[in-house]
């Protein structure tokens, strides 16, 4: 094809075409975070405590702040808000976890929640004072190693 050619609409039309359709083909991007945010509720007089109680309206409205709050920074599309049951820190709740990177943060507030998407989701930067304490959060065991301790 001679660089004439190249230059008339018809040829950049087909072009930008072609770009379309790859596009169309590539598909939908994975998320780069999943956030695994705690709705357990513990029946009411049960002295247990839990990540989303009745006696605390605000740990009701969480997972919908989280969501509304990705929403309005325009990262819901990269970003996976998962409604999730107990995550066995029910002491530190409410709670969520943050995949990748194993975080789980602790005692969320919609601050917290507020600080946490600018700062770690967005910024890059994990929100260390709302992190868990070590002592509740020790590194993984594999199912192989705890059949191991279990005996099996």
């Amino acid at each position: 094809m001679n660089e004439e050619a190249k230059e008339t609409p018809l040829y950049l039309f087909g072009i930008i075409a072609k770009k379309l359709i790859r596009m169309d083909f590539m598909g939908i991007p994975q998320p780069a975070f999943y956030i695994f945010k705690c709705e357990q509720s513990a029946p009411p007089g049960m002295p247990k405590p839990s990540c989303v109680s009745q006696n605390n309206p605000e740990s009701q409205q969480l997972f919908q702040y989280l969501a509304q709050k990705l929403m309005q920074e325009g990262v819901m599309g990269t970003v996976q808000p998962i409604r999730t049951s107990c995550l066995n820190r029910c002491q530190m709740g409410p709670v969520m976890l943050v995949e990748p990177g194993h975080v789980m943060y602790t005692g969320l507030t919609k601050e917290k929640i507020d600080r946490i998407v600018e700062e770690h989701i967005i910024g890059g930067n994990v929100v260390e004072e709302y992190v868990i304490d070590p002592e509740f959060w020790d590194e993984p065991i594999s199912p192989a190693e705890m059949k191991k301790q279990m005996g099996m």
